[in-house]
């Protein structure tokens, strides 16, 4: 069980790093960083270990990609600054087995039980629970503001999450029926090529806009110089180079750190442990390990975010996770 542990906490590390690179890139930028990342570590496992582009499912493996890499996780980086890990890992970890149970039960007629049924709305309850603003709460300034928007996108990235791993589970399907047997590296690098595409879009548009306003704003600079003399348009140079240049790269570095422990506590070495988990444990035993993730979250926000949660706050997680845990043995 050993691996499930350390799956567990490698994900919350990841919640963290996550939530950090956010704040100091902006949601498109640290996602893309974080996803570039991954798919440079997974790819070398795939192309000297797994299978490459092979086995037989790349098109579902890509598909589940886009929706629970790309769209999935895109909504959730929108959610950090808006709600903050804690309440981020808690939509994305409880919202993704219900809404997954829902899809499967939809798509592949996969039934679902009374027990089912019942955790899905104990799950509901918990993270409603939750959610709910507290009178003392502790939440810091910085994540009240957005806070229906940022629900939004943290339900919108669980249904990503849910959604993205039924698909990855018929891709498993399709390959085992044309005789494949897929490792969970190679699954994962087919299925972060679908997220690099989605979260692709958003940054190229950005960049292209950035690009045609900074030629645009050096037009301008560039008439406004011409007014000016050599000597002084260098001292103002000299004067805001030196001015931002330090502050600058301590906050590049800094991002820097942030986007390489995400992309290799969360989807590398992070998905590592936790097929290391699936091949050595039961997978309901892994699952409900890893289910108690926005528990494990709680100290580190309050640690690295100065989030600390009021006690409805964290009876509502305990209650939707432990219906995550019930789940996870009843499927």
């Amino acid at each position: 069980m050993l691996p499930a542990f350390l799956a567990t906490l490698l994900f919350s590390v990841s919640v963290i790093a996550a939530s950090r690179s956010t704040r100091l890139l902006g949601a498109n930028a640290a996602n893309f960083g974080r996803t570039i990342v991954a798919v440079i570590l997974l790819g070398v496992w795939a192309f000297t270990l797994g299978l490459g582009f092979g086995g037989g499912a790349f098109r579902w493996f890509f598909l589940s990609g886009m929706i629970g890499f790309g769209v999935g996780d895109m909504a959730l980086f929108h959610a950090f600054p808006r709600l903050g890990p804690r309440l981020c890992s808690l939509l994305i970890n409880c919202l993704a087995a219900p809404f997954g149970a829902i899809v499967e039960w939809a798509w592949l007629g996969t039934g679902l039980s009374a027990v089912q049924v019942l955790c899905g709305m104990a799950i509901l309850s918990g993270v409603g629970l939750a959610l709910a603003p507290e009178t003392n709460s502790q939440l810091p300034v910085r994540y009240g503001k957005s806070r229906l928007m940022g629900i939004c996108y943290g339900t919108l990235a669980g249904f990503g999450q849910g959604l993205g791993a039924v698909v990855s589970r018929k891709a498993y399907a399709v390959a085992s029926a044309s005789g494949w047997s897929v490792d969970g590296g190679t699954a994962a690098f087919q299925r972060i090529l679908g997220g690099l595409l989605i979260v692709s879009v958003p940054v190229l548009w950005l960049q292209g806009r950035g690009f045609l306003k900074q030629w645009f704003d050096a037009r301008s600079t560039a008439k406004a110089s011409e007014r000016k003399s050599d000597a002084e348009v260098r001292s103002e140079k000299s004067a805001n180079g030196n001015a931002v240049s330090s502050d600058a790269r301590d906050e590049r570095r800094r991002a820097l750190f942030w986007v390489l422990l995400n992309g290799l506590a969360g989807p590398t070495v992070g998905v590592a442990f936790y097929q290391w988990a699936l091949r050595t444990t039961p997978s309901g035993l892994v699952l409900a390990i890893t289910s108690t993730t926005p528990l494990v979250v709680i100290p580190f926000a309050y640690w690295f975010e100065k989030d600390r949660p009021g006690p409805r706050s964290i009876a509502g997680a305990v209650i939707a996770v432990a219906g995550v845990v019930v789940l996870a043995f009843a499927r």
